[in-house]
């Protein structure tokens, strides 16, 4: 029997696990999200609720993972034989299948904007409504968003068909430190300029007037929490399946989720400075990336360099995070369907690429007009993941090890056997079993409008 592949060591698990982490959504949504609530006291209750949801769920799927020692379907199966449990798993894989089909789409955005900034598109004389108006005849321009698209995926293919080991962990090793040397660089470049202490005093100061002036502001910040770790989708479960026995899952969980919001604060370390300096609204959602920002770098000493470095810190942001969600369902395929990983991983890439094509389209005249439920390709593949399949993926998942599976086996699984015991260990299984769960009904009932 061929041996399975896996991380070399906790340090290639961390790294991996951590990039699927750090995606667009640390550097793109993290820092307008904290400019629509309250900067600081956004960040203090993200974090609270990072402790209470985040660690605990992703020790748990770990330990799902490394405890079955397959994908993030048939390692249910392993220990839960004879009973439908791997139902959470295989939502969580159709979940990150259905990802890629828009994610990809936002990556490819990237590269086009990498070459926007170095050919100085965005130069001094630029105005909003032209950054907007660049934005938005890109997206919706047909083939040439596709074209990058299918770029991005092959980039992210080719990577994952390497292999865990020489594929997956050696990419997340290379990538991650210059994600953040570039993140470092834009800071200070950031810090520098005028006017820069008042993005730095929005980070550290908090207005809580603000946060509560929102009503959502506790589930978004809960909701942040959830999805920043990409939790609920078979990474941390098929990432766990590759990692080594004698590592302590609770130790690799608290170091990503570490790394995942440093990179978030420096992002917005980055962002605020830059935002304030130039006189832009630090809430202006969404659009504040790909429409606002390079406004700044065209009125910005430098900001041809500093935009290329920014737009190429994105895309490899993306890319840590593709090759991640593309892993879960290739080792399904390899685990479960019994394909070799050269198959498995052109089928679903191509299978992926089709999806891709609709939701580019869905952003134009193309297949704008074409809607399921009210919404275009796009915004409904991305509504249906995030506020019914990783939700209702991660309350199976928290079902099972909180009331159907031995809390012995678990907790052996999660401190080396007792080697490694801590009051930690206590509050992450009354957390799976007590708090998590209500999180996720609350989080489902308010992100489906079930209760107004």
């Amino acid at each position: 029997m061929k041996k399975r592949q896996g991380f070399s060591s906790s340090v290639g698990m961390m790294m991996a696990t951590a990039g699927s982490a750090v995606g667009v959504g640390n550097i793109w949504r993290f820092p307008y999200i904290l400019g629509e609530y309250g900067g600081a006291a956004f960040l203090i209750v993200y974090l609270l609720m990072v402790m209470l949801i985040g660690i605990p769920l992703m020790v748990t799927e770990m330990a799902i993972g490394r405890r079955g020692g397959e994908d993030a379907s048939k390692s249910f199966k392993k220990i839960a034989p004879n009973t439908k449990w791997y139902l959470s798993g295989l939502l969580g894989i159709i979940a990150a299948f259905i990802i890629l089909g828009y994610y990809s789409v936002v990556a490819g955005w990237t590269l086009k904007y990498i070459v926007n900034s170095a050919t100085n598109v965005f130069t001094s004389s630029i105005t909003p409504q032209q950054t907007t108006s660049l934005f938005q005849n890109f997206v919706s321009a047909g083939l040439e968003p596709i074209v990058y698209t299918f770029i991005f995926m092959a980039a992210t293919m080719f990577i994952v068909y390497k292999g865990v080991e020489e594929g997956i962990e050696r990419a997340s090793k290379i990538l991650l430190p210059i994600l953040a040397c570039i993140l470092v660089i834009l800071a200070v470049r950031s810090l520098t300029l005028p006017g820069a202490y008042k993005g730095i005093e929005f980070l550290i100061k908090p207005d809580f007037n603000l946060f509560f002036e929102k009503k959502d502001a506790i589930l978004v910040a809960m909701g942040h929490a959830f999805y920043s770790l990409s939790l609920g989708m078979g990474i941390v479960i098929t990432f766990g399946s590759y990692t080594p026995k004698d590592e302590n899952l609770s130790k690799i969980a608290l170091k990503i989720a570490a790394m995942d919001t440093v990179i978030a604060i420096l992002s917005g370390l980055v962002i605020f400075p830059a935002v304030f300096s130039f006189g832009l609204e630090p809430s202006q959602g969404p659009g504040l990336v790909f429409i606002s920002l390079p406004n700044v770098f065209g009125g910005m000493v430098g900001g041809r360099v500093f935009g290329t470095l920014f737009f190429m810190l994105l895309s490899f942001a993306a890319l840590t995070s593709t090759i991640s969600l593309l892993e879960v369902v290739v080792s399904y395929l390899i685990d479960s369907k019994g394909l070799k990983r050269s198959t498995a991983t052109l089928l679903s890439g191509g299978l992926i690429c089709i999806i891709c094509v609709l939701s580019s389209l869905s952003m134009g005249s193309h297949l704008g007009d074409f809607t399921l439920f009210g919404k275009n390709i796009f915004d409904f593949l991305d509504y249906i993941t995030a506020n019914i399949f990783l939700l209702i993926s991660a309350f199976l998942e928290v079902l099972f090890i909180g009331w159907f599976y031995k809390k012995g086996d678990f907790v052996d699984e999660i401190t080396e056997f007792g080697v490694d015991k801590s009051k930690l260990t206590d509050f992450i299984y009354f957390s799976v079993r007590f708090v998590i769960p209500v999180m996720i009904v609350v989080l489902f009932i308010a992100n489906n409008g079930l209760i107004k």
